[in-house]
């Protein structure tokens, strides 16, 4: 008897550490999310997008699994919100990144959120927050 009054007990510890040695694993899927070019980073459905920004030039950068992607047919449109600002910015390809170069406002504080469209694939939306 005293083995059915145990066993939710073990099976409640077993999920829990099952639970425990995921978390502590972290996030490893064989990449890391630095950044390559002094932009902040996030990931959106296994692709990262590095947001470099500048208030002369917007660029971002985009990566599959740590590897670069192909911008060339590639749009992103950016808006910037700095308080109670918005800026909405297109971003065009040039070279291995989308860019614009103008005047932003991107201090401390300002969230970003970009659209990016590649070619075959459903609109991603990547959120930032500079810093």
């Amino acid at each position: 008897m005293k083995t059915y009054k145990t066993l939710p007990l073990l099976a409640a510890l077993t999920l829990f550490s099952a639970g425990a040695v995921h978390a502590a694993e972290g996030h490893n899927h064989g990449h890391e999310h630095k950044p390559l070019h002094g932009g902040f980073v996030t990931e959106v459905k296994d692709m990262d997008y590095e947001l470099v920004a500048k208030p002369d030039v917007l660029q971002l950068y985009v990566r599959d699994h740590g590897k670069p992607v192909d911008v060339s047919k590639a749009k992103a449109k950016v808006t910037l919100l700095a308080g109670a600002e918005k800026q909405e910015v297109e971003l065009a390809p040039a070279a291995d990144r989308l860019e614009s170069k103008g005047s932003y406002k991107v201090g401390a504080g300002t969230k970003a959120v970009v659209v990016v469209n590649l070619p075959g694939k459903p609109a991603a939306t990547a959120r930032f927050v500079l810093k």
